[in-house]
């Protein structure tokens, strides 16, 4: 048997195996085991985070013959004949012609053949044109009693307001670091894979959310890795600075320049993402401020015991006030990536300007106040003359 990767070998196939979203499953739950089932829902939120997942059990929960708590089965002839002619999974991406959509509205009007419901799954629905919404409207007004619509976006935004009237509207949120550190901790002792866990930890803060980023990258770890799999393995893999952005960061709190440029000019020579580049070391301040605010740091980081002690360490030489600063300085350059025309220089510049800020920004704005009080007295002495 061919290879499957992780997020296909491991999607949802009942409404508990998603995680981060309990606030729509049990409401979609209740729905099928009281028979008040709608008939348009929206399915929104970011990428990755389980929406078409969710999509794809309900519209085989909701022919289940014979599910007893809300989830399919997996067992009758609706649950296995999946997916089936009842059916209708369509890309707003590729199908998103007024054409398309005339005739599904032609379609719906034909009974289902082996289900309750016919059950049409509209994924990345706001990439359809506006004649075609004009189309979907009264259909999504006044289907028949046996057909179930569900739209599913990341941009929820684009959808017109006469749409977005006319549907159940659920909205997916991000699960956060634990629950996917525990999904990934589930995931590896099913395969026999052995792991660290900071590197669990450390793939699930990559993927920012993003369940099946999650798994992706798990992936590529696990191709990489000969044995056990580390935290520097991850960071090899993920492309991350690893040693070079921590020398950097140093740099930056010592208010080293000449350092911390010749060091951004390296990892701009290795060919590294300079945006990622700028997210890594946004991400190791972060670190070095929850170390120097909290007493117990590493229950939110989760870092191996020697790589906390050097970031504990290093808090102590810089004020928080200066961490969030530097932060500040990194987060911002979306933009001039955007639109500049050299990200090694804006990321050198930004290297720079976090090395020259002040060890304590409270003294050096006092200093300023004073500075300008001074300035001020002596005008005021010059008029008096």
């Amino acid at each position: 048997m061919s290879y499957q990767t992780l997020y296909r070998r491991y999607r949802p196939q009942i409404f508990e195996d998603m995680i981060g979203q309990e606030h729509i499953t049990r409401t979609l739950k209740n729905q099928i085991r009281t028979g008040a089932i709608g008939h348009a829902y929206l399915f929104s939120g970011a990428r990755g985070i389980g929406k078409t997942s969710a999509a794809k059990i309900f519209a085989r929960a909701v022919n289940c013959t014979e599910s007893t708590d809300g989830s399919p089965c997996l067992k009758c002839a609706n649950c296995i004949n999946y997916p089936n002619i009842d059916i209708l999974e369509i890309d707003a991406a590729s199908n998103n012609r007024v054409e398309e959509i005339r005739e599904l509205r032609d379609k719906v009007k034909y009974p289902p053949v082996n289900g309750k419901f016919k059950v049409y799954i509209i994924d990345e629905v706001h990439m359809l044109s506006d004649s075609a919404f004009n189309a979907l409207l009264k259909t999504l007004e006044e289907p028949p009693d046996n057909v179930v619509f569900i739209l599913a976006t990341t941009e929820v935004q684009k959808l017109p307001a006469t749409i977005l009237s006319r549907c159940m509207r659920f909205d997916f949120r991000l699960p956060g670091t634990d629950e996917i550190k525990e999904l990934l901790a589930k995931i590896f002792a099913e395969i026999k894979a052995d792991c660290e866990p900071s590197a669990l930890s450390l793939i699930a803060r990559l993927s920012e959310g993003g369940v099946r980023d999650a798994l992706s990258i798990a992936d590529m770890c696990l191709s990489f890795a000969t044995g056990r799999l580390t935290y520097t393995d991850v960071l090899e893999v993920t492309g991350g600075g690893g040693e070079e952005v921590a020398k950097l960061t140093e740099a930056i709190v010592t208010g080293d320049s000449p350092t911390a440029l010749k060091i951004a000019a390296e990892l701009g020579a290795m060919g590294k993402n300079i945006a990622v580049l700028c997210k890594d070391v946004a991400a190791r301040l972060r670190m070095l401020g929850i170390a120097k605010i909290t007493t117990d740091g590493n229950k939110i980081l989760q870092l191996p015991d020697d790589k906390y002690s050097e970031i504990a360490t290093l808090a102590t030489q810089v004020s928080a006030d200066k961490i969030t600063a530097a932060v500040d300085i990194f987060v911002r350059l979306e933009n001039d990536f955007r639109y500049g025309l050299n990200p090694q220089l804006i990321f050198e510049n930004a290297a720079l300007k976090a090395c020259l800020l002040p060890a304590d920004l409270d003294a050096a704005r006092l200093q300023v106040r004073v500075s300008d009080l001074e300035k001020r007295l002596k005008e005021l002495e010059v008029r008096l003359r």
